[in-house]
């Protein structure tokens, strides 16, 4: 067997036994690099301390790197999978260390957030969690129809509010962009209570937002939970398939071995016969 097919096996199988053993060291590794990164927020933390989070991110990242490389190489298209999804999150989870690296400050500042990525990498991980990116397929034609339909409301919103409001409150209300803000938390039925209308018109124009805010909210849990259910269908059934599979390979091998036990049985009864 070539090496790269072994590597693949361990790497992106996880239904060997070697796969499942690397995977459960990559969300050890995961779970212990995010609270890493969650401890060094925590004020007054001593210089030995940060020392100990500094080399524990330092064990992470080298292998994170190594996965990351590995993945390239056993990839059968290698820029099909680093500007895929997980290539993406994968990438985004060591950049910030190698911004230390360049000793470019400020440059660390800005993507020391991306760390935060590295949580999306469990995805890849559990099974629960990969079903999302099934639901996400499923449902991206309607997601994206979702959110167009929502952003001309937002729209319509924040026009309708701000021709109520302007007048009596040209502070809050100084264009349709400004009453963007209060269309946003209205439609998701948030509701800070920071700007608010005071005049009759836009109290009414409220009522009926709100109430569009109500179904616009409920959709996407529609959405997911269809999806998901959906999507545990094709589970199922995918694993149906397989054991089905299995099962016909097993009676086609059974059969093989069967076929010349009973031809040479036959030519022993002749030879007896003789």
């Amino acid at each position: 067997m070539a090496i790269k097919e072994k590597i693949r096996q361990v790497v992106d199988d996880n239904t060997t036994k070697n796969g499942k053993i690397f995977d459960n060291i990559v969300q050890l590794l995961i779970f212990t690099s995010l609270t890493a990164y969650a401890v060094e927020t925590l004020p007054n933390i001593s210089p030995e301390i940060r020392k100990v989070l500094f080399w524990i991110e330092t064990v992470c990242i080298v292998l994170f790197t190594a996965e990351y490389i590995l993945r390239i190489y056993i990839a059968k298209k290698p820029f099909k999978y680093i500007f895929s999804f997980y290539g993406i999150i994968d990438f985004l989870a060591i950049l910030p260390f190698f911004m230390i690296a360049t000793h470019d400050f400020l440059a660390l500042r800005a993507f020391r957030i991306f760390r935060v990525f590295r949580a999306f990498k469990l995805i890849r991980y559990n099974k629960a969690l990969n079903r999302f990116h099934l639901v996400a397929k499923l449902i991206r034609e309607e997601v994206i129809l979702f959110l167009i339909v929502t952003g001309i409301f937002i729209f319509l919103a924040s026009a309708g509010i701000y021709h109520f409001e302007n007048k009596a409150q040209p502070e809050l209300f100084k264009s349709i962009f400004h009453g963007g803000w209060w269309a946003i938390v209205t439609l998701t039925t948030v509701g800070y209570g920071d700007v608010y209308p005071i005049t009759v018109g836009g109290k009414i124009f409220t009522f009926f937002m709100l109430m569009i805010g109500v179904g616009i909210v409920t959709i996407p849990a529609g959405l997911v939970a269809s999806a998901l259910t959906k999507a545990r269908q094709i589970e199922d059934e995918a694993l149906l398939e397989t054991e089905r599979n299995e099962k016909e390979e097993e009676d086609e091998y059974g059969t093989k071995l069967l076929k010349p036990v009973k031809k040479k049985k036959k030519i022993r009864e002749d030879t007896d016969i003789d």
